[in-house]
């Protein structure tokens, strides 16, 4: 008997894999295939229906005397942008359909970001992996949807010469 298993069965992957695979969706130079494109779609739903209530549960976890409360406020902005973008209909044709789930790629790394702030967490823009006891540098680049400079840390090896900012 071959064994099935349902989409449920399917777990759901850490914040760094939704991160970067929302990253690399991004960062894509040509225009991918629609069916590509409508299986990423599908993906990073399944990734937003999975951050939105971890955002929501860590912000409303924050009291009202912690110091990060502003923090989780703009977390909860970001959960309503995210929950906008779901709604989005599928856009007619495939430039449109690419430049709609490019803005649920952008809420997922939104989201992880917010995930990591609110759980103390520090990512390596770069590898995406967690900066642990590793050294570091501050890092600067221009954010993928071209809206201002992302600002953080990344490993040391990680920094490209020339790259790194200045504390």
């Amino acid at each position: 008997m071959i064994g099935t298993r349902s989409e449920t069965d399917v777990p759901v992957p850490g914040v760094t894999a939704m991160r970067a695979q929302a990253s690399w969706f991004l960062d894509q130079r040509t225009l991918p295939r629609h069916q590509a494109t409508q299986l990423m779609a599908r993906d990073l739903r399944e990734f937003l229906e999975h951050l939105v209530p971890r955002i929501e549960r860590l912000a409303a976890e924050r009291s009202r005397d912690d110091a990060p409360v502003p923090a989780a406020n703009v977390a909860l902005a970001a959960v309503a942008e995210a929950r906008r973008r779901m709604d989005e209909p599928e856009a007619a044709g495939l430039c449109g359909e690419v430049e709609r789930v490019k803005s649920l790629a952008r809420s997922v790394v939104s989201l992880c970001d917010h995930h990591d702030t609110l759980t103390g967490i520090t990512v390596c823009l770069l590898c995406h992996h967690v900066i642990g006891d590793e050294a570091w540098v501050p890092f600067q680049r221009a954010r993928p949807s071209g809206a201002g400079l992302e600002t953080g840390r990344v490993h040391q090896r990680c920094a490209p010469a020339g790259r790194r900012t200045r504390r």
